[in-house]
């Protein structure tokens, strides 16, 4: 267990990061950056070998291949085995893929899925790099690793065995996106070798930082056709895979045992007299199809209306296959369902919702088990962390609370999916609601819980510590009212308040526009779902408003600008904001933000004088020459420019005051100055 002192380092780390980790803001893995390393490269003319993935048996692993193939591994780049090699041609498509020598099908079938989806493959497979433009022999990709995107640098060496790629090879002789990827993907997973067998849910949850679910085939949910329409319809990631004893073993009807595929397509055609609901599969082999009803060339299709058949039956052997869900459930064992919030989870007569995410790492200690697996929490409770929410809304028919726990080995090897680990629900001051326990990575499950309070703990049955990622998603309503039960994620009751850090899992795009209500953003950092303090507010101005790349060019919020901004909206002088006056100030903002990137004409990130005075008039305010210059004084940098953070503070200010000036003015003759002379005096003070 970690102690006291251990803990407040932990949290001063978390801190410190920022907002590094983010799309915005990529952690470098091993401290390689690909501008400054392709730029070297290009300066002295040389082709990027990379040291710490380097073209040996150390990137193969020992126990991937016999001693005398490992030793006639070759190790060549596309330019060597081509004449005019591309790293992608006409697009990305999952048939570009083809299944090499390594057992990796989990991660293919996985990046199959991840093609389908622009808006996660974009994050994925950077655009500015190529083999025509500024090649050196050096490309990145980027990965979702343990709550951090982590762009990893790799050489475009690659691994061939008696002149045959040893790992997936694309279907297009000059196309080498997914040698690549693969290659990157291995280096972050530490060798070859440990891409040769793996859950098709990690690389899921890897290539999005989403929540990814399992869903048993054999024993489904009674709502899993409903499930499968709304995954569908939020545009998820969506794979499966069979049991079996023996790995890759093709039986007669064309299924491979132990093997994962893709999930690309679901649809309800009319057959015969009646309705026929079928799924579309891929295998990652590039080959090998099911050879049963709606199979390519099955007499089903001719009772298909042409104009549908010819849209979906596609006669090719590229590895893409139809057939029935009932056959579906009959020969895969698992379906994986993965995005951003479980949006897969929303369907029925639902009202508009939206998933509120709050995230966690810390240490966990073994929790004390009382034999035949059973979980003690009340051992647990003495020794790891708890961490609390607040149910909102509640439909007896649809789930509201989704638990993901993700464990984070010390060397990031395999050894880490032979843990147990889990976690158990109880209410406040109640026994024990839920306990889910597995041999996995990632350990994620749903609920549909009451209106409460709930705590949820962390554990392992392990005697070992290592670090955990706890994320806890809860679905709520877009409110027309105060809620009754704001949602409220707490801290730890034996940690400190900077261990704690909520962020919102979405795309890339600026929050601001997502989110339509500014409850749904107050709940999220809310202490106890009823206020907001500096700190949090710190926070939430940073990670909401700063997303894109230009927004933070001219800085983040201070905390002590976040005092200042708080001290003006806070109406009951508590230090704290209320939903009333939060939402008072997120309309200030938004208004701000625009004025800004109006004015803001060369997407400089700053604003220089005469903008500044653009943007005060189009705020509908006035201002002086005298004022002006005081203003660019106070709020600007060494050259007078005002960067976006400083921005909204400083018009905060002005018109706050200038409001409060006008208030005083109606309160009686006494005021002896004018507007002018009272905004200078608080402007610049």
């Amino acid at each position: 267990m970690l102690s006291p002192n251990s803990s407040r380092r932990l949290g001063q780390d978390w801190k410190t990061t920022g907002t590094a980790g983010s799309l915005q803001s990529l952690k470098k893995f091993n401290n390689q950056d690909f501008s400054r390393l392709r730029a070297s490269c290009l300066s002295q003319g040389l082709l990027f070998e990379d040291d710490t993935f380097p073209a040996n048996v150390s990137s193969i692993g020992p126990n991937l291949l016999s001693e005398d193939k490992l030793w006639l591994i070759q190790w060549k780049r596309p330019t060597e085995l081509q004449r005019n090699p591309h790293l992608i041609m006409d697009g990305v498509s999952r048939f570009d893929i083809m299944q090499g020598e390594i057992g990796d099908c989990w991660m293919l079938a996985a990046l199959g899925s991840l093609t389908l989806q622009k808006r996660f493959l974009e994050n994925v497979l950077p655009k500015d790099q190529g083999f025509q433009n500024d090649y050196a022999g050096i490309f990145h990709f980027r990965f979702w690793h343990f709550g951090d995107w982590v762009d990893v640098v790799i050489d475009d060496r690659l691994p061939l065995l008696n002149g045959r790629y040893l790992s997936v090879h694309p279907r297009t002789s000059n196309e080498f996106w997914p040698s690549l990827l693969e290659k990157a993907y291995a280096k972050l997973r530490g060798s070859y070798q440990n891409l040769h067998g793996g859950y098709i849910s990690d690389a899921l949850v890897d290539f999005t930082g989403g929540v990814q679910l399992q869903f048993s085939l054999k024993n489904p949910p009674p709502d899993l056709e409903e499930i499968l329409k709304a995954a569908d319809r939020s545009q998820c990631l969506m794979g499966c895979s069979t049991s079996g004893q023996l790995r890759n073993i093709e039986l007669r009807n064309g299924i491979v045992q132990g093997h994962a595929y893709t999930i690309t397509g679901a649809t309800k055609i009319r057959y015969k007299n009646g309705w026929e609901h079928i799924v579309r599969i891929w295998n990652p082999w590039g080959h090998g199809e099911w050879k049963g009803a709606w199979s390519d060339d099955s007499p089903e299709w001719d009772h298909v209306e042409p104009k549908y058949r010819e849209a979906l039956c596609r006669d090719k052997d590229d590895g893409e296959f139809w057939m029935s869900c009932e056959n579906f459930q009959e020969h895969f064992s698992l379906l994986y369902i993965c995005n951003s919030t479980p949006t897969f989870l929303d369907f029925g007569g639902q009202n508009r919702t939206t998933w509120s995410v709050d995230r966690h790492i810390y240490q966990w200690s073994p929790v004390v088990t009382t034999g035949r697996n059973n979980y003690s929490p009340a051992g647990a409770l003495s020794r790891n962390p708890q961490y609390f929410f607040k149910v909102t809304d509640y439909d007896p028919k649809t789930y509201n609370v989704v638990i993901s726990l993700i464990q984070k080995h010390a060397d990031n090897t395999l050894d880490a999916q032979k843990l147990k680990i889990g976690f158990l629900i109880f209410r406040e001051n109640s026994k024990v609601l839920k306990q889910d326990f597995a041999l996995a990575r990632d350990v994620t499950n749903y609920f549909i819980l009451s209106p409460g309070t709930y705590a949820v703990l962390p554990a392992t049955s392990e005697d070992q510590e290592f670090e955990f990622l706890l994320r806890i998603f809860l679905k709520h309503q877009d409110y027309n009212g105060e809620p009754n039960y704001p949602l409220s994620s707490m801290l730890p009751k034996d940690t400190f308040t900077d261990l704690r850090k909520t962020t919102p899992e979405n795309s890339d795009e600026p929050r601001l526009n997502q989110d339509s209500s500014y409850k749904t953003i107050f709940l999220r950092y809310a202490n106890q779902g009823s206020a907001i303090d500096a700190l949090q507010l710190q926070h939430l101005l940073n990670e909401e408003v700063l997303q894109d790349e230009t927004a933070s060019l001219g800085g983040r919020f201070s905390f002590d600008s976040c005092r200042g901004i708080l001290a003006l909206m806070d109406l009951g002088s508590n230090g704290r904001l209320t939903l009333q006056e939060f939402g008072s100030l997120w309309r200030h903002i938004a208004k701000y933000l625009d004025v800004f990137k109006k004015e803001d004409r060369n997407n400089s990130g700053y604003l220089d004088v005469s903008e500044l005075k653009s943007a005060i008039q189009t705020a509908g305010l006035s201002v002086n020459e005298q004022l002006l210059r005081l203003m660019a004084l106070r709020y600007g940098d060494a050259t007078r420019r005002i960067g976006l953070s400083d921005f909204i503070c400083c018009m905060l200010r002005l018109e706050t005051m200038t409001y409060a000036f006008q208030n005083l003015a109606e309160d009686g003759p006494q005021l002896s100055m004018t507007t002018m002379e009272w905004l200078t005096l608080v402007m610049y003070s």
